[in-house]
């Protein structure tokens, strides 16, 4: 094979040009897959470990690198626990994204850029801002949560299944103090109400303000642990609040529960915060 470019000690074949752009590809692909989820930070905090793992082998530094070397070993193993959402995501991109798969596609829905990396969400952000508004004004509390890419099946399976069509009215009757599924959470994936009255981890976090109740707690808990959204109903007060990553959102209106539902599902204008100045108190993780 002939050189394209010799620079002496880092000669270049068109192959080499080849192999950049594949991996370029690759990671690019890869990071609109994390991006905006909590495997992001997974795959940093791993980077960071390779990283180190590298400097302290070149510095010769045996001890630190024997640790970081049995680590490293069983690392692919870890990487599938740890991503097997993000690998099922992968393999079912690969899939639709096929020209059997797509009849009538031609060969440019085979570049990266043109595959839809979000699964369908199609989730109906008026059904739930409506019946959130309408709950809000009874005062009847309520605890929505909407799923992200992790597997909620842990927490639906604590609840009573349902997999019924969104609708507000089907919500505002769940959460009716005299119903029986009123009391824990709904789940909702892909537009349909999964499961009701579910479990949920409740944050031990110090930081979070005594006023808030077991709803706000749990909102929290969830979000800490999962890449979920939790909209909250004050039975209290009647106030709107929303859990993210571990914190909370507080006193929102329509508009401002409406923007942080479509910026979750990628439907958003902008990031940002919610308008109408709600306030936000975070949690052990910061703001």
């Amino acid at each position: 094979m002939r050189f394209l470019v010799d620079i002496g000690f880092m000669p270049f074949r068109i192959l080499d040009i080849l192999d950049i752009a594949l991996v370029a590809i690759i990671l690019y692909v890869l990071y609109k897959l994390v991006k905006g989820t909590i495997a992001l930070n997974i795959s940093l905090g791993i980077a960071s470990i390779f990283f180190l793992y590298w400097l302290v082998r070149t510095l010769q530094m045996r001890l630190v690198a024997g640790i970081l070397g049995q680590f490293i070993e069983v690392g692919v193993i870890a990487l599938l626990i740890v991503f097997q959402q993000e690998v099922r995501r992968v393999l079912l991109l690969i899939g639709r994204n096929t020209l059997r798969a797509q009849p009538g596609k031609n060969w440019r829905s085979f570049l990266p850029w043109n595959w839809e990396l979000k699964e369908g969400f199609g989730l109906s952000t008026n059904e739930i801002v409506r019946a959130c508004l309408s709950m809000s004004e009874t005062k009847t509390g309520a605890l929505i949560v909407i799923s992200g890419t992790t597997d909620l099946r842990n927490f639906s399976t604590t609840g009573v299944e349902m997999r019924a069509l969104l609708r507000a009215e089907l919500l505002e009757t769940i959460f009716q103090k005299t119903a029986p599924l009123h009391d824990g959470a709904v789940i909702i994936a892909s537009n349909l109400i999964v499961a009701a009255s579910c479990i949920l981890p409740v944050t031990q976090s110090p930081q979070l303000p005594r006023h808030y109740g077991t709803r706000h707690r749990a909102a929290v808990g969830l979000t800490e642990q999962t890449d979920a959204l939790a909209v909250i109903v004050s039975e209290e007060t009647g106030s709107i609040s929303f859990s993210r990553n571990g914190n909370i959102t507080s006193d929102l209106d329509a508009d401002s529960l409406r923007q942080a539902i479509e910026q979750f599902v990628g439907r958003g204008t902008k990031p940002g915060s919610p308008a109408n100045g709600p306030t936000e108190a975070p949690s052990h993780h910061g703001a």
